[in-house]
């Protein structure tokens, strides 16, 4: 272990919360608030049993743009003095409460801005149905401090109730027990008795239906898409029980989705209980399902086990997709699962070419300090996280490594982890020692150095060769149309797609279209690297089918790389401009962040 390893083995310190938890830090949270759409507000109180383990006469919340109104001490609800710190940009300012030794309880009032970051209000023309307005919120990773005052750090976590007032047209939704049907007064209520960190702090509001896929999961979505999304998902049990087979019981009673309108920065957020879900998985082909298995696997990595700072993200993400892929092969064979590994590894290529091989952000082990966390969420954590893990399986077969896991889920169960602590943890259970086993598994190698390591396996795919063959053929002058591609799933075509050349001919883009509907092409990860293409070549038969998914898709992973491309000519700038200034209403602010600053 490396000096620098030696210093990092300290209780990490959370860079991006005020929160001073090792001298008073927040139990539980009782929660209350009313949505008002028209205010585009959020008022209430946050009620928070809390520890003070040093008699401190402070307790640190964190805040960003809150409007504090009042605080109150115990029961008794006894007023006291607070103080709102300097602004930073990033973490907003700590709120700092007056307390006394024997403090149990602190009562916020407070209400949120109209602009706040993880509050996203559609009016009824940007939701599916139409009619009604919509409310999500995205706490990950420090945005639940934008809409409650809280110990806004992953290393924290806390159990909640909360008490909901909506417009009583509409249903709430939150990461706790949820109600399935609307009631007739718009209160409602919510228990989350599993502890969890502020970022899986959750809330939704809109005209919901609720359907039952079996007898511990179902969908919320608006009933313009209920059908649809019920379809897709059909297989959500299957994919629990694979889950449980492999790494043990699901701990947090049921598991069910809500489908999101398309402005959802992500693919999914593994909210407990609730995961949300974008609509751009909806293929009507269940061909894109892989994210519902990764959002159920973050129910043991993430959720059950969580990453303690920022930093050690990977600990969540890399986790997940390794259990991801064992889900999909337990469902649908190893082949298949080869199939997202070759896309995952291509996925990491681009990212490690992007950041270059030398970024210390190409290190599993990030320091982001001073930066925004969300720059850390990048394909190292997910893919070089997952392939280090293979790593691992391949060195002591897959028998030993699920055993070691098993162990790692309950040993941590509810609670945070860091990169050292997994570390240790990995060298005590699984290492015991061996020399010849360490050199192997090369900690070094993949946590703490740029890259990939020297010995890193790059993975293959059966059923792609054939997809290559068939690519081959249509270099070597045998036209799309009598290319053999019947039974192509959506990750073989995304492979073909990926494959063509940067540079083609209008003749060539136009006579793969004809054959492949690319452009018409109801899925959105084929649809999206085809449109890469149409903006490289020019194709202007593509136009509209790319300013229609870019002012209707909200999801960051398909926007950046489209915005990206664009702006490489200034006649595609100008394009860029004008799309994104008729599309930014419908995003997210976490996808505004990203493209505000990419097109200035």
């Amino acid at each position: 272990m490396t000096q620098e390893h030696i210093a990092a083995t300290a209780a990490p310190a959370d860079v991006h919360s005020y929160a001073q938890p090792e001298e008073a830090v927040t139990r539980h949270l009782d929660l209350d608030l009313a949505v008002d759409f028209d205010k585009k507000m959020l008022t209430g109180q946050a009620s928070y049993l809390i520890e003070n383990k040093t008699g401190t006469d402070e307790i640190v919340f964190d805040t960003r743009g809150l409007n504090i109104e009042l605080v109150w001490l115990g029961e008794a609800m006894e007023e006291t003095t607070f103080r709102l710190g300097e602004q930073d940009k990033l973490l907003g300012r700590p709120l700092t409460v007056r307390i006394k030794p024997d403090t149990k309880k602190v009562t916020i009032r407070y209400s949120t801005s109209p602009d706040a970051a993880a509050l996203q209000w559609l009016n009824p023309q940007q939701t599916a149905g139409k009619e009604q307005p919509f409310l999500f919120t995205q706490s990950q990773a420090i945005l639940a401090r934008t809409w409650i005052p809280i110990q806004d750090s992953p290393g924290i976590r806390i159990t909640y109730n909360a008490k909901v007032t909506v417009p009583q047209e509409l249903l709430a939704v939150m990461s706790a027990s949820n109600p399935m049907q609307k009631n007739d007064s718009g209160v409602y209520t919510f228990e989350m008795k599993q502890p969890i960190p502020s970022y899986l702090m959750a809330l939704s509001v809109g005209d919901l239906a609720f359907r039952e896929i079996g007898p511990q999961t179902g969908i919320y979505a608006e009933p313009a898409t209920i059908e649809a999304a019920a379809y897709e998902f059909a297989e959500m049990d299957q994919m629990l029980a694979a889950a449980e087979k492999i790494y043990g019981k699901y701990r947090w009673d049921r598991y069910d989705l809500l489908v999101l309108p398309p402005s959802f920065p992500f693919g999914g957020m593994e909210n407990p209980r609730l995961t949300f879900v974008t609509p751009t998985v909806l293929a009507k082909d269940r061909s894109l399902t892989s994210l519902i298995a990764h959002e159920l696997a973050h129910s043991w990595s993430g959720n059950l086990v969580t990453n303690a700072t920022w930093g050690d993200f990977w600990l969540n993400e890399g986790f997940t997709v390794y259990f991801e892929r064992r889900i999909m092969e337990e469902l649908y064979s190893k082949e298949y699962a080869d199939m997202l590994n070759v896309l995952g590894y291509q996925d990491l290529t681009n990212t490690l070419e992007e950041l270059g091989r030398d970024s210390k952000d190409t290190r599993l082990k990030l320091e982001l300090e001073g930066r925004d966390p969300d720059e850390g969420l990048t394909d190292i954590a997910y893919e070089k996280g997952n392939f280090f893990l293979q790593n691992i399986e391949r060195a002591v077969g897959r028998e030993q490594f699920d055993k070691f896991v098993n162990a790692y889920f309950s040993t941590f169960a509810f609670q945070s982890t860091s990169t050292v602590k997994f570390l240790d943890f990995l060298r005590s259970e699984l290492i015991k020692g061996d020399e010849e086993l360490a050199q192997k598994i090369n900690i070094e190698g993949w946590v703490y150095t740029t890259g990939l390591p020297q010995d890193f396996v790059v993975p293959t795919s059966s059923r792609f060769g054939k997809v290559e063959e068939a690519y081959q053929q249509w270099q070597n002058g045998k036209s799309a149309a009598q290319l053999t591609t019947k039974d192509w799933s959506s990750h073989e075509w995304l492979h073909f797609i990926r494959m063509l050349p940067e540079q083609m001919s209008r003749q060539q883009m136009a006579e793969l279209d004809k054959a492949f509907a690319f452009t018409a092409s109801g899925n959105s990860e084929v649809l999206a690297a085809w449109l890469l293409h149409a903006i490289r070549n020019n194709y202007t038969s593509a136009d509209e089918a790319l300013e229609t998914f870019l002012t209707h898709v909200g999801r960051r992973k398909f926007l950046v790389p489209l915005y990206k491309e664009l702006i490489k000519t200034p006649q595609g700038k100008e394009k860029a401009l004008a799309i994104y200034a008729k599309a930014r209403p419908n995003y997210h602010a976490v996808s505004t962040v990203t493209l505000d600053d990419l097109l200035k």
